[in-house]
């Protein structure tokens, strides 16, 4: 039981200073920037990465836009499911702890935004990318650690060929 609260404690504090991080730094991108205003602390930075002020009313990196709806419902079940299910995803893996940490984390910070205000705050501008978030950042990011950690767990767990 000790281990499994451990678990959660581990998952709830890395998903909190996730979120945390989020919302403050689309609270500071809200109360500086207007609607389409874009800031660089260098101007010969601009072509290359800058902070603009952006709204989503989709997915990460702009996908989907206007289906906001069914983007706040989605990701409050994952939410959900991840809650539940999360020390039996996880098992003892470290690495899918963190991964799912850092889903757990931007799930909830970007659903607070569609709740709160209806649409996603968006601010990190590199290149010609998409415009993206903290919260769309730790998404990908655990979903590129929760690959990785399944590959190598396949890669441990296979036979040996000769």
């Amino acid at each position: 039981m000790k281990k499994i609260i451990k678990s959660y404690l581990f998952l709830l504090i890395l998903a909190g200073v996730i979120i945390i991080l989020d919302q403050y730094t689309k609270n500071l991108v809200r109360a500086n920037l207007n609607y389409g205003e874009v800031w660089t602390p260098w101007e010969w930075l601009m072509p290359y990465a800058r902070v603009v002020h952006w709204y989503n009313t989709g997915v990460a990196f702009g996908m989907f836009q206007g289906m906001g709806l069914l983007f706040t419902f989605l990701p409050l079940v994952v939410v959900i499911l991840i809650l539940i299910f999360y020390s039996r995803l996880a098992g003892e893996n470290w690495w899918l702890r963190v991964a799912i940490g850092l889903e757990l984390g931007g799930a909830i910070g970007n659903l607070i935004d569609r709740i709160m205000i209806g649409h996603v705050t968006d601010f990190i501008s590199v290149g010609n990318f998409a415009v993206f978030n903290v919260a769309d950042a730790s998404i990908t990011v655990g979903v590129a650690v929760m690959l990785i950690a399944l590959w190598q767990e396949e890669k441990k767990n296979s036979p040996k060929s000769a």
